[in-house]
């Protein structure tokens, strides 16, 4: 009987040191899981979000600024970033989103160089499960669901505020206005909508007539030529509207080239509220600045962390602006970050 209680002893003492052993086994995997640090900022635990981000080229001062804002907000929120040039072209931009998907990133950006052709490569995106964010631009779709949500400024709006300042000038003449139009890339968002805009606020007024109206690219070489183009073929223009500050700042070359004060002897109104438009501005050479607000890094990386996280997203972001007379550019300017 001794020898069989001594042998159940042994036994005992045997299974216990296995499950300790176990015990310590588990403890040390866990200890592995611990060390993945959070990266992306979430917390938990969790590994570092990926984003792939597709922009729209470097055509401007606006498009320059906007880049670095997103690549120091990227690095700010600990979000792992592949960042992607479209140089202007839409075909650049569907290959990145194929690489963001092959890739398998958390979640896909992009500023769309035009409103349409994109439906056949989100759904690609859509059907990896990977969210996808619409930076300053709108896509053309009747398939809302192939994006997560637009964040960005109110184009229309913008056109407006610009067609309103036209409108108040002028109030109670009665004489026609003749205006130019330099508009944005053909095809692209802005463009569309700040035409929209400003024929709204204008329409309602006849003496204020757009009279010729052309593709600049929103590029300052592409102001001045269209602008160029304007005046060998209009004798009397009273009012340029430009649909960034690059193209009006073209205009204004040309514009000097003829001989012409602009400011003076042509109105012109530009859309972005860069340093340059602004110093343009505060030098009287440009009458009227609607602000377009390129930083939009912190709000997007905000969302892309929450869209990494299953959350639900507002369907639309609007950044907040204001406009800018030749006091209030000169107030800002020290100051201003773009």
């Amino acid at each position: 009987m001794a020898n069989v209680s001594w042998t159940r002893r042994m036994r005992r003492a045997g299974l216990v040191a296995l499950v300790a052993c176990s015990l310590a086994v588990t403890a040390g995997c866990g200890d592995k899981a611990e060390e993945k640090t959070d990266t992306g900022g979430q917390g938990g635990g969790t590994e570092q979000v990926s984003l792939g981000f597709s922009q729209v080229g470097s055509e401007s001062s606006w498009r320059v600024a906007n880049t670095k804002s997103v690549q120091d907000s990227a690095v700010s929120a600990g979000i792992a970033l592949d960042f992607q040039d479209g140089k202007q072209q839409q075909e650049n931009q569907i290959t990145a989103i194929r690489g963001f998907v092959q890739k398998k990133v958390d979640v896909i950006a992009f500023s769309p160089i035009v409103e349409s052709g994109w439906d056949a490569v989100l759904q690609e995106a859509k059907d990896a499960k990977i969210p996808v964010i619409l930076t300053d631009r709108a896509i053309d779709t009747t398939d809302t669901s192939l994006y997560r949500t637009l964040l960005g400024s109110d184009f229309v709006a913008e056109g407006r505020k610009a067609g309103q300042w036209l409108v108040d000038r002028y109030r109670g003449r009665q004489d026609d206005i003749k205006i130019v139009q330099i508009e944005g890339t053909t095809g692209s968002a802005p463009a569309n909508h700040r035409r929209v805009g400003f024929t709204e606020a204008i329409e309602s007024y006849p003496h204020l007539k757009v009279i010729d109206s052309k593709d600049g690219e929103f590029t300052r070489e592409g102001g001045e030529r269209v602008m160029k183009t304007f005046l060998a073929k209009h004798k009397d223009i009273d009012v340029v509207y430009a649909h960034n500050d690059e193209e009006g700042l073209g205009a204004i070359d040309a514009l000097e080239a003829a001989g012409k004060k602009p400011g003076e002897d042509v109105l012109i109104i530009t859309v972005d509220a860069s340093r340059g438009g602004l110093e343009a501005l505060a030098a009287g050479k440009l009458n009227f600045v609607v602000e377009c607000n390129p930083l939009l890094g912190p709000q997007l990386m905000d969302l892309v962390k929450k869209a990494a996280a299953g959350e639900t997203l507002p369907t639309r972001v609007v950044t907040d602006e204001t406009v800018f007379d030749q006091a209030k550019a000169k107030e800002v300017l020290p100051t201003r970050q773009y």
